[in-house]
């Protein structure tokens, strides 16, 4: 079967700690919050997710949607926990608890699809060598720079935002990339979004998206884009930049950056008004762009 879009990564579960708030469980990650939004925009979707086999139940969200789900067999399943300490959404403290530990090529099913999307949430999914077999195998590429930005301490868990090393190399194999706004600041040394998109672009990679509270940038084909976000709440800001992104990828199969980014903006500001992944529909999304990102249907 070919497939659109594959995503890579860990399923996990996120404890999500809102601004004065309190604690809340549920099934996250890069991977749940992207292929819902992919499938929702009409993609042919496939899951490649590390986690424990027990725990598979909570792929259930991605396959009743007609996701293809494959599981790599890891002794626990990834275990998150998002803290929300200002009013702030792009201010978080991230704790990985628990971990699936590193993806290795021989875990990863030849697929035949178009792109496959590497979408972790930390420094512990994804080595060099992964990446450059997987281009090797053809595919077109993408990551979120998040996968190595999160870097997780060894003994406490808890995640700092670091530099890192191999990002030129990184963004050179990559087709596209994502980032946001913190992300971007520690790797090119600029909150200035056009800015840090065209030094990721100067690094080889061709397409690059960033986000940021108000709204997304992309910077494709030698033009640069940014569309506001038209959400009315933030009680569903966890996996933000993973819908965004995914939403992005889905309707690019098919349509240019510039209509695309208003699409992803839009598919994302409803994902924003309620907790959890994107489970809207495409004519919302279609009537959003109408009403709040200037397109037509």
């Amino acid at each position: 079967m070919h497939y659109d879009i594959t995503f890579i990564g860990h399923m996990c579960y996120d404890e999500i700690t809102a601004y004065q708030g309190t604690p809340h469980v549920a099934p996250g990650s890069a991977v749940l919050c992207g292929a819902m939004a992919a499938v929702g925009a009409g993609a042919t979707v496939a899951v490649v997710a590390k986690m424990a086999p027990a725990d598979a139940h909570i792929l259930a969200p991605m396959t009743d949607r007609g996701v293809t789900a494959f599981v790599i067999p890891a002794q626990e399943t990834t275990y998150s926990r998002v803290i929300h300490e200002s009013p702030d959404p792009d201010v978080r403290r991230l704790i990985l608890a628990k971990s699936a530990g590193f993806i290795a090529l021989d875990e990863v099913p030849g697929l035949d699809s178009s792109f496959v999307h590497l979408a972790g949430i930390s420094n512990e999914e994804f080595t060099m060598e992964l990446m450059a077999a997987l281009k090797a195998r053809g595919y077109s590429l993408s990551t979120d720079m998040q996968s190595f930005v999160r870097q997780v301490d060894p003994l406490t868990r808890e995640i700092a935002f670091a530099d890192v090393a191999a990002k030129k190399d990184i963004a050179a194999l990559m087709d596209r990339l994502k980032l946001d706004v913190v992300e971007a600041k520690i790797l090119t040394g600029t909150d200035d979004l056009e800015k840090a998109a065209l030094i990721v672009e100067s690094w080889g990679c061709p397409e690059v998206l960033i986000t940021r509270q108000d709204g997304v940038l992309v910077r494709a084909g030698g033009q640069t884009r940014f569309e506001k976000f038209s959400n009315a709440s933030i009680v569903g800001r966890t996996g933000r930049g993973d819908t965004t992104f995914a939403a992005y990828m889905a309707w690019r199969l098919n349509h240019a950056p510039a209509e695309s980014i208003r699409f992803a903006a839009a598919l994302v500001s409803i994902k924003m008004e309620t907790k959890g992944p994107f489970t809207g529909t495409l004519d919302a999304v279609l009537q959003r762009m109408t009403r709040s990102h200037g397109a037509k249907q």
